[in-house]
């Protein structure tokens, strides 16, 4: 087919399907005695494969996977995917490990540094070592939760840790999270978001959002897992009907 065949077939310039060509994308055309580009389906598989790939994995990756399949690299190409499935495990868990700490935060009602049940003030902040009394700590391992992300309090002018009712918060819930065995990057991640979001209610607005787009990552990679089997497929194939060379390289080596 021309280039402007398989252009309008996926929404493309003729000079976007020239590009995706000499980066690499999908195989060198064939050409005609007078020069002229000619594609085949085996083009059109593997450039519907890319524009399948973005929407899962990014460009940055997609290209890799499409650079590694169409010069006959299948295992590197599956690593690509392999890791793209990984994050998109590891941003799951994370969002569960959010949620199921959201319903903790109700519970919270950090008591005063004297003790009295009064609201805690912020005009009254914890001292590094009142904090470690009130969750039976080391100060060490607040001191280590902060070198991990987990707190970031306050300094006062003579550099002293300060912790207001929010950094009390953050470091009971970190508490918990760490009694149910949570590693502290995750918990760093956890109260990260809940700091941006700047209360429960709007965190649990982004993680509906966040719970979206993990949806649609996951949707997108079955779609780009059927679209890129089509084009091994046709790399192989490719090999039994007389194809360019590059083509039959292609598929033996991704074979």
């Amino acid at each position: 087919m021309r280039p402007v065949d398989l252009a309008r077939r996926h929404g493309l310039s003729t000079q976007a399907v020239r590009n995706y060509e000499d980066g690499g994308i999908i195989p060198p055309a064939q050409r005609s005695r007078t020069g002229y580009r000619n594609y085949t389906a085996t083009h059109a598989a593997g450039l519907a494969a890319y524009l399948a790939l973005v929407p899962a994995f990014g460009y940055s990756t997609s290209r890799r996977i499409m650079h590694a399949v169409t010069g006959g690299r299948l295992d590197e190409a599956l690593e690509y995917v392999d890791d793209g499935h990984c994050l998109l495990a590891r941003d799951r868990h994370t969002l569960r490990t959010v949620e199921a700490a959201l319903s903790h935060l109700g519970s919270f009602a950090p008591a005063t540094p004297s003790g009295n049940s009064a609201p805690y003030s912020v005009s009254a902040p914890y001292s590094i070592g009142e904090l470690a009394r009130h969750l039976v700590l080391d100060p060490a391992t607040l001191r280590a939760w902060e070198r991990a992300g987990v707190l970031a309090p306050q300094r006062d002018p003579r550099g002293h840790r300060q912790y207001f009712a929010q950094d009390v918060r953050d470091a009971e819930l970190a508490h918990l999270l760490r009694r149910g065995g949570r590693p502290l990057d995750t918990i760093a991640t956890v109260l990260r978001e809940l700091r941006e979001a700047g209360s429960p209610e709007a965190l649990t607005r982004t993680l509906e959002g966040w719970r979206r787009d993990l949806r649609s990552r996951g949707t997108a990679q079955l779609h780009a897992a059927g679209q890129l089997s089509t084009y091994l497929d046709s790399l192989d194939a490719s090999t039994r009907t007389g194809s360019p060379s590059e083509y039959r390289s292609a598929s033996r080596n991704a074979r």
